[in-house]
């Protein structure tokens, strides 16, 4: 009798460590869950607000960037005597002429950057006080003669003569596709042999906002 009465309580005393262990992992464990979900992750990753912050740097990469043939207007103001704007199209080696300063670089330049160096060059060595506004219209190119979708393209970026053709619907059954002229806007004049310049990129021309491509009519 005395034996299962030991036999008794040491089982009762188990099952009381038993219960009082789960209880205790079971407290520790909601414990950590809370702590867990309270504890604030590292501010490199967190915004002004506590949520997971997001990449907001600019990506954009492709910003307008002048091209030759391209039509700039600077403007002048802040001086005591007013300046006439300049308006200019890029020339063939990438400037524009500007008074007192002469040529100015403006080619793949964006219009802040040009603005900035127009700035520099004419402060303080010409005035003491002056704001640049540069500035340039939507930028398109011209295709006339037999294409099937003739008259003003928007320039959207590098294009050739070829891809220009394609662009604006591609030949007439009635084109001479050996003999397309690309004009520049500056008045030069370019002979494109299409037929061969499919076949050798390098004989395909690029072309510019403001050029015009003229494909004439073959004969037979």
């Amino acid at each position: 009798m005395k034996l299962f009465w030991i036999l008794s309580r040491l089982k009762w005393q188990a099952l009381g460590l038993l219960l009082a262990g789960f209880i205790f992992n079971g407290c520790a464990s909601r414990s950590n869950d809370i702590l867990f979900s309270d504890n604030p992750q590292a501010p490199s990753a967190l915004t002004g607000t506590g949520t997971p912050a997001t990449d907001t740097m600019s990506t954009d990469l492709t910003a307008a960037r002048f091209h030759v043939g391209d039509t700039v207007t600077v403007d002048f103001s802040g001086t005591a005597d007013p300046i006439l704007e300049h308006v200019e199209p890029i020339k063939e080696d990438g400037t524009i002429t500007l008074p007192y300063i002469g040529p100015v670089r403006a080619l793949s330049k964006t219009a802040g950057e040009l603005q900035n160096d127009i700035h520099d060059l004419y402060v303080p060595k010409y005035y003491v006080r002056l704001t640049i506004t540069v500035s340039s219209p939507q930028r398109v190119f011209y295709i006339g003669g037999e294409v099937k979708q003739p008259g003003r393209q928007l320039y959207i970026g590098e294009t050739t003569v070829t891809k220009a053709i394609q662009a604006a619907g591609d030949f007439t059954d009635f084109a001479n596709r050996n003999k397309v002229w690309l004009i520049r806007s500056t008045g030069d004049r370019i002979k494109v042999n299409c037929t061969k310049a499919l076949q050798d990129p390098s004989l395909d021309p690029p072309v510019y906002p403001g050029d015009q491509i003229q494909v004439p009519r073959r004969i037979f």
